[in-house]
């Protein structure tokens, strides 16, 4: 694997204009701390367009912008143009890992196990899914639980697919799938512990329970389990059926994949986030550190541009 060392320069992307632009900043910031801890020039970049000015020198973008443009593959086609190396995913595996619709079809054509879906097309008037309650609503591009909702009762299906609908013409409707949240990371070709989720009492894992801070801390945060309680053949079934929705997508470098638990230990695949949550607390940092050998939140950081590095430095990535 290729060394990176003081020389070179990382800029750090942060921000960016989606909806989850805060939760980036704190990313960024604590990825510039930690890549600074391991001796390494690193430079924080917030970005507020669509055509961020690097600083001179750059080697290196450290992309973990979540969510609209740092996560679906506009802001790599951006950087491939300029003609500077990158972090994790492509622009191919970027755009088809976000699209939950386009993720769907690819697990389904892969026969990774994922729950039945249904598309509502809601370009014109406001349509209401055909599929059996209970089932969740979400806009097939966004991300952090955005516009996600769980609806168990008819009175409760209008608003939910009107709220989903404000961030596109379509609307994804899963089966909902009463069971443990769970996520697996994976960086290069290591599956790291699981980790359940648990989400408050009277909640569940949406914006306000990942992110109480955003809310000026009232909030009640979720819990989490790592490595997850499970018995060793659950674990082993959700870990192989992670690391095959991560190769399906074409994944390059790292994620981390949401799944589901029934109560009958069957995993169901939700989706792979190829730019993850990346401050110190964060899930993806949580389960480097419960993995054999361990890893400091530095030490991650260091891995994936690392990695990046090796995979990017003097090649054309095709879009």
């Amino acid at each position: 694997m290729a060394v990176i060392d003081e020389k070179v320069v990382i800029a750090v992307l942060m921000g960016g204009p989606g909806s989850e632009r805060e939760v980036s900043l704190a990313s960024g910031k604590a990825v510039v701390e930690a890549l600074a801890g391991e001796g390494l020039t690193a430079v924080g970049v917030d970005v507020t367009d669509r055509a961020p000015v690097l600083p001179d020198g750059t080697d290196l973008a450290m992309n973990v912008i979540h969510g609209t443009f740092g996560e679906d593959g506009e802001l790599q086609s951006y950087l491939e143009g300029l003609g500077v190396p990158y972090t994790g995913a492509g622009v191919k595996s970027s755009r088809l890992a976000f699209d939950k619709v386009a993720s769907k079809e690819c697990f389904l054509q892969a026969g990774v196990p994922t729950p039945v879906s249904e598309r509502v097309d809601c370009s014109g008037e406001l349509r209401m899914p055909e599929m059996d309650l209970p089932y969740v609503v979400k806009p097939p591009r966004e991300g952090s639980s955005v516009g996600v909702h769980i609806v168990r009762e008819e009175a409760e299906a209008r608003a939910a697919m009107a709220d989903a609908s404000k961030y596109g013409d379509e609307v994804l409707v899963e089966q909902f799938i009463d069971g443990k949240e769970l996520t697996v990371g994976i960086v290069g070709d290591e599956i790291f512990p699981v980790i359940e989720i648990i989400p408050p009492e009277d909640g569940w894992y949406d914006m306000a329970t990942k992110y109480p801070w955003m809310s000026g801390g009232s909030g009640t945060g979720s819990q989490y389990v790592c490595p997850a309680e499970l018995a060793p053949g659950e674990t082993a079934a959700i870990q192989a059926a992670a690391w095959q929705a991560h190769q399906c997508l074409g994944i390059e470098v790292y994620s981390r994949v949401d799944v589901l638990l029934d109560s009958f230990g069957n995993p169901y695949i939700l989706e792979a986030n190829t730019i993850p949550g990346m401050t110190a607390s964060s899930l993806l940092p949580k389960a480097a550190a419960a993995a054999t050998p361990a890893y400091s939140f530095g030490a991650l950081c260091r891995l994936i541009a690392e990695l990046s590095w090796e995979l990017r430095r003097g090649s054309h990535v095709e879009a």
